[in-house]
């Protein structure tokens, strides 16, 4: 990739004004900031492909089903792939701060990731049966854990490589692209009898093989990011003290009440997967209203992306309480029409539709609370606040993920309005939150 070509792209995506400003970066990275925002943009395209490719909601159960795996390790796929590169933050970062370039800890993660993909692809190849589900489970979690490596490497290198006023973009336009995939993705699906494409093992292995090249791809392009030589303070005490770093949750008010507001912020993404439940009780499990929701999550992705960015860098803590705020709305809307609209013909659609609003007040939440997490603190006591922060949210993950247990006691919309009254509990400890972006 040529300087040049980089530059044009980044003059695209970033306006003039903006890109004259470096803040909160060291002088010498401020000249090679062009490149290295593209390259970011690049490789995270890359990764979000590859995330679609190994859906664990739609792509990965399908293969555990196919291959003749026990129904209860499919229920473990969206925790252990979620939480399982949240956990072990805390020890990772121990790890991570002994290092002062950490672009490579991002690439290790990538490539890791890579490997397990095409693991699960050969283990869907060849293998079948409750060995064969175990396998991916324990191949899995190697997966997670390697996405971890990525969480705590990528906001350090973004916070010393892109200017305070322009991260918001780069995550931005990152999701962005990622909703151009998945509409791709949901359009092939719809069409799939067309091309005479058949749910077999062998049709998602191959897809898997193929989304490990994308891991690769992004790893390369990530290596030829610019990264100077960073704070390695944090490395002198023992892992022992990393833990202790979960002090920060007592003592620092700020971050304190942003780990609140994050947690309550959960039920914005936990309530989504009930909006296509509550279509495919009224339509069945057609596949084309599959491919309606992928579609409604790529647009929405695709189109809210800049859109947040841009804000989240002028305001991340409003376009947090902003997001989340749309997320609850559209919750109580779904309960309303779930009461009174549920046998209307249309009603699948409608559901589509608000699912669609979500997804883009989901992405608003998800862009703004990164933001700001790169934006509160500068150098090694950044990268404590991600690790501690990642570490228990993913254990606050798994605890928020049991109130799934209450549709046994309660209907799907109800759920879903439980869920929109705990997302406004966190718009009002947003409130209580600084403006960082100043």
């Amino acid at each position: 990739m040529k300087p040049d070509f980089n530059y044009a792209i980044y003059e695209k995506l970033v306006n003039d004004e903006d890109a004259r400003a470096c803040k909160a970066i060291p002088e010498s990275a401020c000249k090679v900031v062009p490149g290295n925002f593209v390259k970011i943009v690049y490789s995270q395209f890359f990764t979000k492909l590859g995330d679609a490719l190994i859906n664990p909601k739609v792509t990965l159960p399908w293969i555990m089903q196919s291959i003749g795996a026990p129904l209860f390790l499919i229920g473990w796929l969206v925790p252990i792939r979620e939480a399982g590169s949240l956990v072990p933050q805390l020890a990772i970062a121990h790890y991570i701060r002994h290092l002062p370039v950490r672009k490579w800890v991002w690439v290790i993660g990538s490539l890791l990731q890579a490997l397990c993909v095409v693991a699960i692809g050969v283990i869907a190849l060849n293998l079948h049966g409750v060995i064969a589900g175990w396998l991916v489970i324990a191949v899995l979690t190697v997966f997670s854990l390697s996405r971890g490596l990525n969480s705590v490497a990528a906001k350090d290198v973004l916070g010393k490589t892109v200017p305070k006023n322009q991260r918001g973009r780069a995550n931005g336009w990152s999701s962005s692209a990622a909703g151009l995939v998945t509409i791709g993705l949901a359009v092939l699906l719809a069409t799939s009898d067309l091309w005479h494409w058949q749910q077999s093992e062998g049709f998602y292995a191959i897809s898997l093989m193929l989304a490990g090249l994308v891991w690769l791809v992004a790893a390369l392009i990530y290596a030829q990011i610019n990264e100077s030589r960073g704070e390695v303070d944090g490395a002198r005490n023992g892992l022992s003290e990393a833990f202790k770093q979960l002090a920060l949750i007592k003592t620092d008010t700020v971050f304190r009440r942003f780990l609140i507001t994050r947690t309550l912020f959960l039920s914005t993404a936990l309530s989504a997967p009930y909006y296509l439940l509550l279509a495919q009780k009224n339509e069945g499990s057609a596949l084309w209203v599959l491919a309606l929701f992928m579609f409604a999550s790529g647009l929405a992705s695709f189109v809210a992306g800049p859109f947040w960015g841009a804000m989240a860098d002028r305001s991340s803590r409003s376009v947090m309480m902003l997001g989340a705020s749309m997320c609850a709305v559209f919750g109580i809307a779904l309960f309303v029409c779930d009461q009174w609209l549920s046998t209307w013909d249309y009603y699948s659609s409608l559901v589509a539709v608000l699912y669609f609003f979500v997804c883009i007040a989901h992405d608003g939440v998800r862009v703004g609370r990164k933001t700001y997490l790169v934006d509160i603190a500068e150098g090694d006591k950044r990268t404590r606040y991600v690790a501690v922060s990642n570490t228990v949210i993913g254990v606050m993950l798994l605890i928020m993920s049991l109130l799934g247990l209450l549709t046994q006691w309660m209907s799907i919309s109800s759920l879903v309005l439980l869920l929109s009254v705990i997302v406004l509990g966190g718009v009002w400890m947003a409130r209580q939150l600084p403006n960082v972006n100043a």
